[in-house]
């Protein structure tokens, strides 16, 4: 942990956490499909994989002793299970040979609502997990599983002690429902050493969609402004990290359920990952709606997935995530804050997609657009000058635009544009 109780480190580096929802790799894909799957990403510089051990199963899927039905959880951690415990632990070492971490979800939420996780087998469970993977240096725990932490609190805190006592050294958080956060349950708990939310897949005018699903209402409604939820859960005490766990996937549909409603696109990725990273977050964690699911490898596809997992590998929005961590580096994301109020006049009102983000230090500054509105700049104490670039998301690429001091305020103009979007990253540098 950094000393400032917001970003993560690895050893003396600091560690900027860019993830890839694959939750059911361990269930759907041979070895040599799953080691495709994590080279493609580890080019695309992503480094964290979000996987599921153990899950409910599902209509028409391939039986799986790994993805339970009415049978106690104990079962699936027997020794005649040990060949897929063994392709579990060859993965985990294939990936840190190749400096990428798996953040490991012991269950999925719906293994606990079903009952088959409970009191009477949780620390058995936990015991296990120690024992296969404690000597593992690129493990990352994840509890929870788009579960509510207030269903089974006592469950998931039990949990959460016994394999933070096991391995003190790994890191442990809660995966949440949608459109909530851990640090609504367990921000106090010596065992959750990060907050993630899960800002989810709905648009701003879909508060409500079914009632299994809003059930509780009484939690603030943030639509697509997933940088709410980092300012709330950093403003909590004490410090503790925060990333958005599950927004919005790219390439599908909008609302989650209806594929006859719109898709989500590589712009809407990008808009969620920047938002958040550029209020505070210390990395991000992207999705694909075919990669999640691995369809194509012989299970029942869900939610109107319109590619296979192998095809979804070269999708524009996963792609264009490791610009983003290579500026975060750059700018030595660690040591800067938020600063919005350099953002002139101050913003009034909630402006939704015209919301710009501003980040930084003295020596950097980063401006992110997704409307590709103009915005100005104003820091009245400036002293130096600024070299400025405007960097598209989409490819990376920068374009010098001039020189600026911020003494008195400066309007800046995203130049037009011929890709598929119109949001621009503005780059300040301090003239040497």
């Amino acid at each position: 942990m950094h000393s400032n109780q917001t970003y993560l480190v690895n050893g003396d580096e600091p560690f900027f956490w860019l993830g890839d929802t694959a939750w059911t790799l361990f269930q759907r894909l041979s070895i040599h499909h799953a080691k495709t799957y994590l080279m493609n990403r580890k080019e695309k510089g992503f480094n964290v994989i979000q996987s599921i051990l153990i899950n409910v199963a599902h209509k028409n899927d391939p039986v799986s002793h790994q993805q339970i039905e009415n049978e106690d959880l104990l079962k699936t951690i027997a020794p005649e299970n040990r060949q897929y415990w063994d392709r579990v632990v060859e993965l985990v070492d294939f990936a840190a040979e190749h400096g990428m971490y798996f953040a490991l979800l012991p269950v999925w939420g719906k293994v606990a609502k079903k009952g088959f996780l409970h009191a009477r087998n949780v620390e058995a469970y936990a015991d296990f997990l120690a024992e296969t993977f404690k000597d593992k240096p690129n493990i990352l725990w994840l509890l929870g599983g788009d579960t509510r932490g207030d269903l089974d609190p006592e469950l998931w805190d039990v949990f959460g002690q016994k394999l933070k006592a096991s391995m003190p050294d790994m890191l442990v958080g809660y995966h949440p429902f949608g459109r909530t956060s851990s640090s609504y349950w367990f921000h106090d708990k010596d065992w959750l050493d990060f907050n993630m939310f899960q800002s989810g897949h709905r648009r701003y005018d879909q508060p409500a969609l079914q009632s299994w699903d809003d059930a509780y209402a009484q939690e603030p409604w943030y639509g697509e402004d997933n940088w709410q939820y980092v300012l709330h859960d950093l403003a909590q005490t004490p410090t503790k990290p925060v990333i958005d766990g599950e927004p919005s996937y790219e390439q599908i549909p909008q609302g989650l359920h209806d594929s006859s409603e719109p898709y989500w696109q590589a712009h809407h990725v990008r808009r969620y990952a920047y938002w958040s990273v550029l209020s505070g977050a210390f990395g991000h964690t992207y999705g694909h709606n075919a990669i999640f699911q691995f369809n194509g490898s012989g299970f029942g596809p869900e939610y109107g997935v319109n590619a296979t997992w192998a095809e979804a590998l070269h999708a524009s929005g996963g792609s264009q995530m490791q610009y983003l961590k290579e500026l975060m580096l750059e700018i030595r994301f660690q040591e800067c804050e938020q600063m919005q109020s350099i953002l002139y006049p101050e913003e009034v009102e909630e402006p939704k997609e015209d919301k710009v983000l501003v980040f930084g230090r003295d020596q950097h500054l980063v401006a992110y657009t997704y409307s590709g509105k103009s915005f100005s700049l104003h820091k009245p104490d400036a002293t130096m000058n600024y070299k400025a670039y405007w960097i598209d998301p989409v490819n990376g690429s920068r374009s010098y635009t001039g020189l600026y001091s911020l003494n008195e305020a400066v309007s800046f103009q995203p130049p037009p544009k011929d890709t598929d979007f119109t949001d621009w990253v503005l780059l300040l540098v301090e003239l040497d």
